[in-house]
C-alpha cells in the first residue's frame, strides 16, 4: 500500500493517463462526480489532485465548461531556451554503454544541448517510467534504444504521443517492427551471416549459436545464421541452438555445460555478444579445453573484452561512439533543419579477425 496521501496518488494517475495520450490533448476530462466514482475518493481528494495538474500546467479550467487537457503541455512551451534531449537507453553504466553515451553527450553538449538520461534494465515498466518521465520533462527531441525489442511492447501508444507532440525520435541498436520511426544500427543479419560463413570457411559444421529471444538483434542474427547455411546448402543441427532472455540470463552457463557434454560436440560457437563469448569461455575451461585450440568462437561488439582476455576474440566491430554521435547530430538536424530527410542509418558489419577462430580439425 502507496504511504502517498491519496489526492497524490490520484494526481499520478491521471497525470500517467495525460502522458499516455488516454486523455488528449484538447479533451474535456471525466467531471468529478465521474472521477470519484472511479477512484472511490472524496471530491475534496479529486480536487486537490485536479489543482495540482492544472499547477504544473497539464491541465486548464474552463469557467462553467470544465476542464480540460492543456495543449500548453503537448506543444512543450518552455520559458527557457534550453533544449532538452532525452536519451532512454536499455543499460548505461556497463558494457558498450558508456562508449555510445560518451558520443551522444560530446555532440549534444558542442551544440548547446543537455542530456536527460534514462535506463530501462531491458524492462516494460522501467520503459514506461522513462517514456512518462521524457513527455513530463517536455523533451525537445528523444533517442531511444527500445526495450525487449522482439516481443510486443505494451508501450508502443507512448511513442505515438511523442510522435504526436512533434518530438523528433530515433531509435539506436534495434527498432519496433509495428513503429516507423528511423534507426541507427548495425545490419545484424549480415553481421552474424559473416560470422557464421568465416567459420563454415574454416570447416566448421558443427557450430553452436547462442542467441538472444527478447531483442531485434537475437531474431535478426539467427537469420542470418541460417542464411549462411542455406548459401553454403548444408545445415545445422538444431540442438546445438542455445537461447536466453534478459530473465534467464544466469541459467546460460548450465545450458552452455550440457553442450559440453553432447556426445557430439559443437566444435564453434557464434555468440550474440563479447558478454556471451566470455561466458562461453569460462565453461569450455572450467572442463579443462581452451580456445581456439579444442573449439572456435565468434562474437559480436568488438568490446574492450574481446581483447581483455588471453585469446583476443574474432568480433564484428560496433560503432559505439561514433553511434552515440551520428545520433545526436540526426536528432540535432531533425530539430534544426526543416528539410532534414529523417531516414534510418543502417552500418555495414565489419568483420574483425582474431585468435579465437582457427580450422577445423575434424576430418
Amino acid at each position: 500500500m502507496s504511504n502517498k496521501p491519496k489526492y497524490l496518488v490520484i494526481k499520478n494517475q491521471l497525470k500517467e493517463l495525460i502522458l499516455s495520450g488516454e486523455y488528449s490533448a484538447g479533451t474535456k476530462i471525466p467531471s468529478e462526480a465521474k472521477l470519484r466514482e472511479q477512484f472511490g475518493v472524496s471530491r475534496h481528494t479529486i480536487r486537490q489532485s485536479i489543482a495540482e495538474l492544472v499547477n504544473e500546467g497539464f491541465l486548464k479550467k474552463e469557467q462553467g465548461s470544465g476542464t480540460y487537457v492543456n495543449d500548453q503541455n503537448q506543444q512543450r512551451v518552455k520559458e527557457t531556451g534550453n533544449k532538452t534531449i532525452g536519451v532512454i537507453t536499455t543499460y548505461l553504466s556497463d558494457y558498450i554503454f558508456p562508449s555510445i553515451i560518451r558520443g551522444m553527450e560530446e555532440t549534444l553538449s558542442e551544440s548547446g544541448y543537455s542530456l536527460l538520461l534514462s535506463s530501462t534494465q531491458n524492462d516494460v515498466q522501467n520503459e514506461k517510467r522513462s517514456l512518462e518521465m521524457m513527455l513530463e520533462k517536455q523533451v525537445d527531441g528523444l533517442i531511444v534504444e527500445p526495450t525487449k525489442s522482439a516481443l510486443l511492447n505494451p508501450n508502443l501508444n507512448y511513442y505515438l504521443k511523442i510522435q504526436e507532440a512533434g518530438i523528433p525520435c530515433v531509435s539506436i541498436n534495434a527498432s519496433y517492427e509495428e513503429l516507423d520511426i528511423p534507426e541507427i544500427r548495425i545490419d545484424d543479419t549480415l553481421a552474424n551471416e559473416m560470422l557464421t560463413t568465416h567459420l563454415l570457411d574454416l570447416g566448421h559444421e558443427r557450430i553452436s549459436m547462442i542467441t538472444k529471444t527478447d531483442d531485434m538483434q537475437g531474431k535478426s542474427r539467427m537469420k542470418g545464421f541460417i542464411r549462411a547455411f542455406s548459401k553454403e546448402k548444408k545445415s545445422f543441427d538444431d540442438k546445438l541452438i542455445v537461447t536466453f532472455d534478459t530473465e534467464t540470463k544466469e541459467e546460460l552457463a548450465d545450458k552452455i555445460q550440457v553442450l559440453l557434454h553432447l556426445e557430439d560436440l559443437p566444435t564453434a560457437f557464434v555468440c550474440y555478444n563479447d558478454q556471451i563469448a566470455m561466458t562461453v569461455i569460462e565453461q569450455i575451461n572450467a572442463i579443462g579445453k581452451n580456445i581456439p585450440d579444442d573449439f572456435s568462437i565468434v562474437s559480436h561488439d568488438n568490446s574492450f573484452l574481446s581483447t581483455a582476455s588471453d585469446v583476443k576474440l574474432t568480433s564484428i566491430n560496433h560503432p559505439k561512439e561514433q553511434l552515440g554521435k551520428e545520433a545526436a547530430n540526426w536528432i540535432i538536424q531533425a530539430l534544426e533543419k526543416p528539410s532534414f530527410k529523417k531516414e534510418s542509418i543502417i552500418y555495414q558489419p565489419e568483420l574483425i579477425i582474431r585468435e579465437s577462430s582457427k580450422k577445423s580439425t575434424e576430418e
